[in-house]
């Protein structure tokens, strides 16, 4: 055996052993969080076992205490300075007690590990294997240690301070399957087994790689045995990571990294996770799906619509939009293929898309065989490539009778904006068994913005935490989770049935009416609704000829219109405010405004800022803070720019060849600084390509009482009209643009 890596760990807040068993869970759960090349894990079964002793000594007195009797979590029941306290034990409880720092955090004491669609016994996997069959191979492996594999048995014990004759081992034995990424360019895709056995006395925790034998029977392998080990020293504790027999390690690159990962990249996460004291906020990853039928479905949609990212014809990041409805696409589809297999239906879900932006999702599950509309304020370019088989609407939806959707199985929003909280609404009245999914994005009440009240949750969560209240107060069973997208906004909320029965539809819809009447309540906000993050304007359309289905509006319903008075949907037209909108002369008389007050705020002394001998001043003016330059500005000036987003800050970056805007701080942008950079830095160069150059005039030329600090020939921008040209002659059909010649034009 060798040891390959090991750690000091600083525990001033006193979090070690517990802290130890946390971060083990984390990559005995989802290793996916170090090795970024696995999908996941999944935990078949786990049992309570004891260390078999050698041959020839006997077994130990007791097989150990049963789950019921070891109940204590990390931290708990054991002296100070052991390793100690064991990790939870038993298939249906939880073994990450608090977040190592994922972005979207992991399960939380005492809930179970679960996998939609398959049967929920404690210790039954996705293929079935059961606690039985790990006990079978537990015992095989047992007897092997005992009768001639000595030195494993050594490994397994290894303990600086050795046990008792008589006292019994306990430990805790995991069978979890490892689920690599699906990638064309990997032969490896097929998933690996391990044991885990966790000892609590010993403060280790070892891998043990399965294999099947002639017969189909799986059998522990001798090579790729790694341990984790806890110790602790005089002044620190100490993570180590061993091998078992480092001369037969082999590394695949994907399910077994080389040794110098596991000593280097595994154990410095390890030792970070298991002093850090902070929770996550959120669900682990996936948590209410497959990992592994993801894993597959997910590539395999990649691969079939990796082309949409080189002919998309929005204005959004192609490859951040096509992958991320890629991936809630596969996450619906293997949620609603569980969800027919736990009913016994093969009749696909029929669904609409509430607010569906560039209408890639629906295209996909229509694809897929789903049912199923998108509807959206304003129609995209992009919806004509889908055809006619993909139904798109133009329209706005409001939240009243005449919208509802009788005959729909599933609603959903996608970053679906000012619609978000009402969708759990719409859902409940429209049928009782419709149901629904979000995924929040802008913060918005029933009307206008949400506003905070709790200071001590993030505005995210406390978010997530308002939409989960109205999916309960609709009387839905509302499930959180977390996807795989390439947003910093990506926990999902599922409400797939009731709390109900169908006979207290009347009682619970006036429960609905008084919430939505109370949060109705408050000062409406007046801001103008913030852009969604998604590159779409919110929710939208009208399903004008459906009828209130059986869930209709009951008894203490408001009157017939709108459910909340002050609702507005997004505009079809979303209203610029960059500042590019603003009338010209406008913009050119606060430009010149801020010039004047640099270029007053610092004059150049003789032979101040000359570059050669010869070459006359050139007045660069001062530096003056965004405040500053606010203070000089006439009130009416103010509350116009104020009017559009970033207002003075947004129009002065706007005007990039005037100049330049860093730390809240305004300058006059200098070309020669900008010529200097791009002849001395290597990589693109920064300022107007080939295609643009001459094509403006420069502001410096007509402006600057220096006129302008670059010749004629080296200034990108036309020194007065004769030089300046067409910006569409450097754009002829068929021909690369050519700069102009760099000898200076007459005057």
């Amino acid at each position: 055996m060798a040891e390959v890596g090991r750690a000091e760990v600083l525990d001033p807040g006193a979090l070690l052993p517990g802290g130890f068993w946390a971060a083990v869970a984390v990559w005995l759960e989802r290793p996916q969080v170090a090795n970024r090349r696995l999908c996941g894990a999944r935990l078949e079964a786990r049992r309570s076992a004891a260390l078999p002793r050698a041959e020839g000594r006997g077994p130990w007195p007791s097989a150990g205490r049963g789950p019921e009797e070891r109940g204590a979590g990390p931290g708990q029941g054991s002296p100070e300075g052991s390793p100690s306290p064991r990790p939870r034990a038993g298939p249906e409880r939880g073994t990450a007690e608090r977040g190592p720092g994922e972005a979207q955090g992991q399960r939380q004491q005492g809930e179970e590990p679960r996998d939609p669609g398959q049967p929920s016994r404690a210790g039954v996997g996705e293929d079935g294997f059961s606690a039985s069959e790990l006990d079978s191979l537990w015992g095989d492996f047992s007897r092997n240690l005992a009768s001639s594999n000595g030195e494993m048995l050594a490994f397994l014990a290894r303990s600086e301070a050795a046990p008792q004759e008589d006292a019994p081992r306990d430990l805790d034995v995991v069978l979890r399957t490892i689920i690599p990424k699906t990638n064309p360019q990997r032969p490896l895709t097929a998933p690996r087994r391990e044991m885990v056995v966790q000892d609590p006395l010993s403060g280790t925790i070892t891998f043990l790689p399965l294999e099947e034998d002639a017969e189909g029977s799986l059998k522990v392998k001798s090579s790729n045995v790694y341990q984790i080990q806890l110790r602790r020293g005089q002044q620190a504790w100490f993570i180590s990571v061993l091998i078992f027999c480092p001369e037969r390690w082999y590394s695949d690159g994907i399910v077994y990294p080389k040794p110098t990962w596991l000593g280097k990249e595994l154990l410095a996460r390890l030792a970070k996770w298991s002093v850090e004291s902070k929770k996550s906020e959120f669900k682990s990853t996936l948590s209410l799906v497959s990992i592994a039928k993801y894993s597959k479905l997910y590539q395999e949609l990649k691969e079939e619509y990796k082309e949409m990212v080189k002919v998309w014809p929005e204005v959004t990041d192609p490859e951040k939009f096509v992958y991320e409805d890629v991936a809630i696409a596969a996450y619906l589809l293997i949620l609603w293929e569980a969800e027919r297999a736990e009913h016994g239906v093969t009749k696909k879900q029929s669904f609409v898309d509430l607010g569906c932006g560039n209408g890639l999702l629906v295209h996909i599950l229509r694809q897929a065989g789903h049912p199923g509309r998108g509807i959206d304020v304003r129609r995209r370019k992009i919806w004509a490539m889908f055809g006619p088989e993909t139904q798109l609407e133009e329209g706005a939806v409001t939240p009243e009778d005449k919208n509802l959707f009788p005959d729909v199985d599933w609603l959903i929003g996608n970053h679906s904006d000012e619609l978000t909280p009402w969708i759990p609404v719409i859902a409940a009245r429209s049928s009782y068994r419709c149901r629904f999914f979000v995924l929040p994005c802008c913060f918005f009440d029933f009307v206008g913005k949400y506003p905070r009240r709790q200071s001590q949750k993030t505005q995210y969560r406390e978010y997530l935490d308002f939409i989960k209240e109205v999916g309960l107060t609709c009387g839905f069973h509302v499930e959180e989770d977390c996807l795989r997208i390439p947003s910093t906004k990506r926990v999902c909320l599922i409400g797939k049935s009731r709390t109900y029965p169908p006979a207290g539809e009347v009682s619970i819809d006036e429960q609905r009416t008084r919430y939505i009447l109370s949060r109705g309540g408050r000062p409406l906000h007046k801001d103008p609704p913030c852009p969604p993050l998604r590159g779409q304007d919110g929710p939208r359309a009208q399903d004008a000829g459906a009828e209130p289905g059986p869930a209709a509006r009951g008894a203490g319903s408001p009157a017939e219109g709108l459910w909340l008075p002050g609702f507005q949907p997004r505009a079809p037209a979303e209203r610029v405010r960059n500042c590019a909108t603003l009338p010209r002369d406008f913009i050119d008389h606060v430009v010149l405004r801020v010039a004047r007050l640099l270029l007053d705020g610092k004059q150049p002394s003789p032979g101040e800022d000359s570059r050669d001998a010869g070459v006359k001043p050139w007045n660069p003016g001062g530096s003056l803070s965004l405040a500053e330059v606010a203070s000089e500005l006439d009130k009416e000036t103010l509350q116009r720019l104020r009017r559009e987003c970033g207002g003075l800050q947004t129009l002065l970056r706007n005007r990039h060849q005037v100049f330049s805007v860093l730390n809240g701080r305004v300058r006059l942008r200098d070309w020669r600084e900008e010529q200097l950079q791009r002849e001395t830095r290597p990589g693109p160069r920064r300022g107007p390509g080939a295609e643009a150059f001459k094509t403006r005039p420069c502001w410096f030329f007509t402006h600057h009482p220096d006129g302008c600090a670059l010749p004629a020939a080296h200034c990108p921008f036309a020194h007065g009209p004769r030089e300046l040209r067409p910006a569409w002659s450097a754009r002829r059909a068929g021909q690369p643009p050519q700069p102009m010649a760099t000898t200076p034009v007459e005057a």
